[in-house]
């Protein structure tokens, strides 16, 4: 990580540091800030060596209301990913992420665990929804957004606005550049069709390419729920034979 650009009058470790002197003390917490994500980038290097149970998130909107079908196919959906064995992950809200909460406790009304919400820390928005068994909280999206990144094995993105559409991109991104790898970025419904449409015909213009055509690959774009349960279907069982392969 490239280090911050100090000023001449940077003083030397250990000096006591007056809070008048503004820029000193500018340069300080500067330092100071830097030093603590590299801290963090060290420790988000630790991973479990084996994950007791393959996660799903879903990326969803926080609007849409109980009585749409959009609601109703969500909730199926995750309930049909947790019969499957899997874990779902969503950011905790209302609409779409209740939906695939709440699809874990339709299909089993027991659970004690299973359903994540990770939430940001927002004063608009309620609080987290009942449907969920192990919530986290965070103050900023930086952290949040990283936090789905280091919990999820698939990535499922159901209709949303422009935060759902930033989850996607940032996962697109991840796997572009391979900081992700093998991880399912699933997209469901028309939206998001016309959306990869219009990256490839405004990003791989002859005249002036702006990512690979290889790139347009990385999200997979499908119309149904089956469609989406044979893809997860067939990384989780990848998934549970490299598990039962490992020490």
């Amino acid at each position: 990580m490239p280090q911050p650009q100090t000023s001449a009058t940077h003083s030397a470790p250990g000096d006591m540091i007056p809070l008048s002197d503004e820029a000193r003390v500018l340069d300080v917490l500067t330092a100071s800030v830097f030093k603590l994500w590299d801290a963090v980038n060290d420790l988000t290097r630790l991973r479990p060596t084996r994950r007791p149970r393959f996660r799903v998130t879903v990326f969803g909107s926080a609007r849409v209301p109980k009585d749409h079908w959009v609601y109703a196919a969500v909730r199926d959906l995750a309930a049909e990913l947790t019969r499957l064995d899997c874990d779902i992950v969503t950011g905790g809200g209302p609409g779409l992420m209740q939906a695939a909460n709440e699809g874990v406790h339709l299909a089993n009304p027991r659970a004690t665990a299973g359903s994540m919400g990770i939430r940001v820390d927002l004063p608009f928005e309620q609080e987290v929804n009942a449907f969920v068994t192990d919530a986290f909280e965070h103050r900023t999206f930086f952290s949040r957004l990283h936090h789905f990144v280091l919990v999820s094995d698939a990535f499922v993105v159901v209709p949303g606005g422009i935060g759902t559409v930033l989850e996607t991109m940032l996962i697109w991104q991840l796997l572009q550049v391979r900081k992700m790898d093998q991880t399912p970025l699933i997209l469901a419904g028309q939206m998001y069709a016309e959306l990869v449409d219009w990256c490839r015909r405004s990003m791989l213009r002859p005249d002036c390419p702006l990512a690979s055509a290889e790139d347009m690959n990385i999200p997979v774009c499908v119309n149904d729920a089956p469609a989406i349960l044979s893809i997860v279907r067939r990384h989780h069982a990848a998934w549970a034979a490299a598990r039962a392969g490992s020490p």
